[in-house]
């Protein structure tokens, strides 16, 4: 930042900006209701979270500050390609909303990769993905806290340390104070932050130079190029695979990471998630739009003197700061509010995922020691919030060794895209394939890692092309093309007039200058030409596949592999709930027994299917509790509460709340794509009506954890029994799986 009068301004706005946002923490923590329960904390129970205030904070969980600052000088240096990422990002909304919330929604887990375990029954494919969330969680907080910490000391000379102290310190205090609510409002300050300083930054480069101006001149120097439709994978971006790999990256981020399910899962019901989801769609294209826009206006504003050929920047992530210091000087402390938004972009993305990764490692790995099996909810709560302060520590480390290595951003995009394809793939395996076993989901796993992260690595020994950067000018460079405040790296000869450079040696300017204009007018034909005639070998060719197709390989050699091997070491006497019986064969005698898998239940009203009988029944009531039906009688002998999902289930009958499929002459309860096979029963002429569907769309009927059911014209006219059936603990009661 030069020194100026405005400088004081701007400090002392960034300061107020960074008090507000931790006093508001503090605030909200101590003028709202407490959290006294692990659910409280980690899914923001209670209903005080607006819809507004989800849905900008699941858009902001997808635009973090390198979007802020990359997006615009991606524009001005390497066109617009990476704009139609927007396509697979818009697509991946209504295929998670319809697939993978239906499913996290009422298993009432609160780590996201607690349904592999349930689904599986391994601990190993959960623990592989959990792992895998981490880990990749952890890198990419490193990066994204000290991104904005080169812009801070760039401009007002903030030292690293204390700028990645702040931010850490900081995403700790909301962390602790608040958990997912905190989480939501930095994400929903920063939103409004960061829209708002975007717009004034169109509206100023605007001004400059007219609406025509914005349009046509990005478009005549050859940054607005779209549907570029080659199929070479190893050209850096093109519409295929910005709209294909980014599918695969965003249906791994929204719909198997635990910050984002978080979100889902505390929201009223699955319609809110639903309507919250779908509506976001044209939120998150205006605001990723809106930072591609601001490129367009700077480059607008830059087109004949481009601050990076002389000198004024080192890096194109700086073109954005330059810009807000360059036209902004009559209005003092707007710089200081955009690097605060810098602050706390970071911020808001590390207070979300602290979150996250400490819920993740608590439910995962933590709570399955003997040792702590036993800790209550408020243990629990207090045992999560020092992993999140520990992670804080952790993630700092992170981001000074980031300040000590080069290509490490690079690096943790492409591993970001690596482990995105293995980790949503076992999560389709477990979805869309009843066949997938545990054997199969982690080998595919396993074998999907250690292939992307190969491809990956050995990129990064090929000879690629640089990326190519399109030309920029110099042309029209006068002494007050800038603000008189602003001063370059290096000394510059400049002209009253714009400097004609082809009537000029270039030894006149300073050697970067040389460097870049002759970098810029190499004639780029002749490099594919010289690539063309040095075919690479198979194996450089696979290493030289762009980063934007890594999830979407991972994603089919995880699903490939975890096929095969499923169907290789299928056993038919392992669950056979998941298969579909022949005509006429019966799953075991009428009595046969499951073993039950119950956990304990808490502060859950009981619904009964009927009025009839027990009508005032409670958990306290005395059973057994017989309730008469059209067909027979329940006998309960121990219930509380059980949903189940209709939506997940098609075309079944109802009896009396529990929800039937008959196929074959077999009755099935089915919930949550895992069918649970009983023994036949006649119900020609003898369905109940059921109950009506709640808000959610889904019916409350009792969790039986031992039920008894008396039929009549059943097998042989014999009474016949259900069977005991697996229950697993959910927010609002439990769930058939």
């Amino acid at each position: 930042m030069a020194s100026n009068s405005n400088t004081v301004y701007d400090y002392v706005v960034f300061a107020v900006f960074i008090v507000a946002s931790s006093s508001v923490a503090i605030y909200s923590r101590f003028s709202g209701p407490k959290e006294r329960t692990k659910a409280e904390y980690v899914f923001a129970t209670g209903g005080s979270v607006s819809m507004a205030a989800m849905m900008l904070s699941i858009a902001r969980g997808t635009l973090g500050v390198r979007s802020f600052l990359g997006y615009p000088s991606e524009l001005y240096y390497r066109g617009s390609a990476m704009w139609e990422t927007l396509y697979g990002m818009i697509l991946a909304y209504p295929i998670v909303c319809f697939v993978f919330v239906p499913v996290y929604y009422n298993l009432g887990i609160t780590s996201v990769y607690q349904y592999l375990d349930l689904r599986f029954k391994s601990r190993l494919v959960r623990c592989l993905a959990s792992l895998t969330y981490v880990i990749r969680s952890l890198l990419n907080l490193g990066v994204t806290v000290f991104t904005p910490c080169v812009a801070l000391k760039t401009v007002i000379g903030l030292p690293y340390w204390a700028s990645i102290f702040g931010i850490t310190f900081i995403s700790v205090i909301f962390t602790v104070m608040g958990g997912l609510k905190a989480a939501i409002l930095a994400d929903v300050m920063q939103g409004l932050t960061m829209i708002f300083c975007s717009v004034v930054i169109i509206i100023q480069g605007t001004l400059n130079v007219g609406v025509s101006a914005v349009i046509n001149v990005p478009r005549d120097e050859g940054r607005l190029k779209f549907f570029d439709f080659n199929t070479d994978p190893t050209i850096r971006v093109t519409t295929l695979s910005a709209l294909f790999g980014q599918l695969f990256m965003s249906l791994s981020i929204f719909g198997c990471q635990q910050n984002f399910v978080q979100r889902y899962c505390s929201m009223k019901s699955q319609k809110t998630v639903t309507h919250t989801l779908l509506a976001n769609i044209p939120v998150i294209t205006v605001l990723f739009s809106l930072s591609w826009v601001a490129g367009m206006v700077i480059f607008a504003n830059y087109v004949n003197c481009d601050p990076l050929s002389l000198g004024y920047i080192n890096k194109i992530d700086e073109i954005v700061p330059f810009f807000v210091e360059d036209q902004f000087t009559y209005l003092p402390g707007f710089l200081g509010l955009f690097m605060a938004s810098l602050f706390n972009g970071a911020l808001s993305l590390a207070v979300s995922n602290l979150n996250s990764l400490a819920t993740v490692t608590w439910e995962d790995f933590i709570s399955q020691i003997p040792q702590f099996k036993h800790f209550t909810d408020r243990q629990q709560l207090l045992t999560i919030k020092t992993i999140g302060c520990i992670y804080g520590l952790v993630i700092m480390g992170v981001s000074f060794g980031v300040g000590l290595l080069s290509g490490v951003i690079e690096s943790s995009m492409l591993m970001t895209s690596a482990t995105s394809g293995p980790l949503l793939g076992v999560f389709v395996l477990a979805m869309l394939f009843p066949c997938a076993n545990w054997k199969g989901a982690s080998s595919g796993m396993i074998i999907g890692h250690v292939i992307t992260l190969w491809i990956t690595f050995g990129g990064l020994t090929v000879d690629k092309a640089p990326v190519t950067m399109l030309p920029l000018s110099v042309d029209g460079c006068t002494n007050d093309s800038y603000s008189h405040i602003m001063a370059a790296a290096s000394p510059l000869i400049y002209a009253q007039s714009p400097v004609e450079w082809n009537n000029h040696s270039l030894a006149e300017y300073p050697l970067y200058v040389y460097n870049l204009t002759q970098e810029v007018l190499e004639d780029q034909p002749e490099v594919v030409t010289a690539v063309s005639e040095n075919p690479l070998d198979v194996l450089s060719k696979m290493y030289s596949i762009t980063y934007m197709y890594y999830s979407l390989i991972g994603c089919g050699i995880t699903l490939f592999v975890g096929i095969l091997v499923s169907y290789m070491t299928e056993d038919k006497r392992e669950a056979p709930s998941m298969r579909v019986p022949q005509r006429g064969t019966l799953q075991g005698p009428p009595r046969a027994v499951y073993h039950l898998h119950h956990r304990e239940m808490s502060g859950v009203t009981a619904l009964l299917p009927s009025t009839a009988g027990c009508a005032e029944y409670m958990p306290h009531v005395r059973l057994p509790c017989h309730l008469s039906v059209s067909f027979g009688v329940f006998v309960l002998l121990q219930a509380t509460t059980l949903q189940l999902p209709l939506d997940a289930l098609r075309n079944l009958p109802s009896l009396d709340g529990l929800h039937i499929l008959v196929i074959d002459g077999q009755v099935f309860i089915a919930a949550m794509f895992v069918p649970l096979m009983l023994p036949t029963l006649d119900l020609a002429g003898k369905r109940s009506r059921g109950l009506r569907l709640g808000r959610s769309g889904y019916t409350q009927v009792v969790e039986v954890v031992h039920l008894e059911v008396t039929a009549v014209g059943s097998v042989d006219g014999q009474a016949v029994h259900l069977r005991e059936f697996p229950l697993y603990h959910g927010r609002d009661g439990a769930v058939l799986v």
